[in-house]
């Protein structure tokens, strides 16, 4: 098996949850959790650390700094923001600081965002979302060049730049950006400007071959070379005697999360009716109705049907997703994962975290 690099998922955990309920302490615990999360992982050897931002929860950026001076090996990043909640200019100042606090490990996790919410509950411009991302990503690059200075180049329309002078740069002389693709668009984007391609969480293998494949063929077509470039796995490895019970768990993700508008194309899989189990699940959480007031997750999760959501979704469909068993399964897909151009795979953060480093010993063998 090709050696696999990798990585954690790091996030509010039960945060949105605590706030509705007004529960402090499990508001505290989320960050405490994060935070002994980081260090764990830092002294087991794992690459890299990726901290999730939406527009209804905490500020991504902020807990990376306090984990940033708690370690001194594991690469820290974001997975991911957006440049319509947070300005390219804010972008480039959060990841210098950061590059800074952690002595030059920061990386940028971007995606383009759910553009209703912005849109329709917080009165942005949208505009081009793919557009968007191509001009932040220039915009970041001419900021943390030497000279420090970005004007919109003519011709870009939704980020208008204007020889603006930042006054600190990242300790990197470059920091990765990597882009949560779905989309062809997006996919073409990443092959051009950036330094990998992030898959979300509980994407299929045939989607990911065929993706991989199409992103090396265009950076090779623009010039680059796509061996350079990283495609960094969301699949939640875990190790457990009862993977059943976690596909079901995991279902909550699929109704959740691939149920926005186009993401069930990460379920790309020739034995199941994927538009139609979709279309049941969006009916359940009654996405279209929240989105189309501008509603986010937390309207999801009190006025969607999780249940009815979870029913409609293949035991099945669910075991092909899912990277999970004893270790001899959980290896054989890693190496399919390997095979297929896969360079990092997220895994599970253990109940217990001082197991991490026989965990990763166990997994590469």
């Amino acid at each position: 098996m090709a050696r696999l690099a990798f990585c954690l998922d790091g996030g509010p955990g039960g945060w949105a949850s605590s706030q509705e309920s007004g529960d402090q302490q499990a508001m505290q615990a989320a960050v405490d959790a994060t935070l002994r999360l980081g260090i764990a992982a830092d002294a087991a050897g794992i690459d890299s650390l990726w901290l999730l931002e939406d527009p209804d929860g905490w500020d991504a950026f902020a807990v990376l700094g306090a984990i940033a001076r708690q370690t001194g090996q594991l690469r820290l990043g974001t997975g991911v923001v957006n440049p319509y909640y947070r300005h390219p200019s804010q972008i480039a100042a959060s990841i210098a600081t950061l590059d800074w606090l952690s002595d030059g490990r920061a990386f940028l996790g971007l995606g383009r965002g759910q553009t209703e919410w912005y849109e329709r509950a917080l009165g942005m411009q949208i505009g081009s979302p793919t557009k968007r991302l191509v001009e932040t990503i220039d915009l970041l690059r001419q900021w943390w060049n030497p000279g420090m200075v970005a004007t919109s180049p003519e011709g870009m329309t939704e980020v208008n730049v204007q020889g603006w002078e930042r006054g600190i740069r990242p300790l990197q002389a470059h920091v990765p950006i990597y882009l949560a693709a779905v989309g062809p668009k997006a996919m073409s984007i990443a092959a051009e400007h950036t330094d990998g391609v992030i898959f979300n969480d509980l994407t299929s293998f045939d989607f990911m071959r065929d993706q991989i494949a199409s992103v090396k063929a265009m950076a090779a077509a623009a010039g680059r070379d796509p061996d350079q470039i990283t495609f960094n796995a969301r699949c939640q490895v875990t190790i457990t005697d009862d993977p059943e019970a976690l596909y079901e768990r995991r279902k909550g993700t699929v109704a959740m999360i691939h149920s926005l508008p186009g993401m069930e194309r990460l379920l790309q899989n020739d034995t199941h009716d994927i538009e139609r189990i979709m279309t049941d699940v969006r009916q359940a959480m009654k996405v279209d109705e929240v989105l189309a007031r501008g509603g986010a997750f937390t309207d999801l999760r009190r006025e969607g049907d999780l249940a009815a959501a979870r029913a409609a979704i293949p035991g099945d469909l669910m075991a092909e997703l899912v990277v999970a068993g004893d270790i001899p399964t959980v290896r054989a897909k890693l190496a399919e994962l390997a095979e297929i151009g896969v360079t990092h795979v997220f895994l599970a953060a253990p109940k217990e975290l001082g197991s991490l480093p026989e965990l990763v010993s166990q997994l590469r063998g």
